[in-house]
């Protein structure tokens, strides 16, 4: 049985970490740009925060709501050094009881319907999100 922690501030969105979401945000690809242009001001029905921090980790996208968090994936993540640490870091995300979705750049840009439709899916149904289901 997975226990499952409180997410409190000291969880989520560290002061400790403002400065490298800045970067990040500053530095945006253009498949998460693409992306951010369909998940902003709550075109899914909820609300998505761009470049949102969980512990020591920054999340491209979250939805709190719903304990989603989607990340896009460049060509670093091919490295095998890297798909280690993602590996890592998407269990210890999961320990906490947030689902993680990733993406490739180029599924992003070459499909960004298929992607949207697929965080739909991921995503509580209305109902469960209102507390009535």
């Amino acid at each position: 049985m997975i226990k499952l922690v409180k997410l409190t501030h000291n969880v989520l969105n560290a002061e400790r970490m403002k400065w490298r979401r800045k970067d990040l945000r500053n530095k945006e690809t253009p498949a998460e740009k693409l992306l951010w242009g369909k998940l902003r001001n709550c075109q899914l029905g909820v609300k998505f925060k761009r470049q949102y921090s969980v512990m020591n980790y920054v999340i491209d996208f979250y939805c709190h709501p719903a304990r989603l968090a989607i990340e896009i994936d460049g060509g670093i993540h091919t490295v095998q050094t890297t798909k280690k640490y993602d590996v890592y870091r998407t269990g210890y995300i999961k320990s906490l009881g947030i689902n993680e979705i990733r993406f490739k750049n180029y599924e992003v840009i070459n499909n960004l319907e298929k992607v949207v439709l697929q965080i739909k899916n991921s995503l509580p149904s209305p109902e469960i999100r209102r507390g009535i289901g």
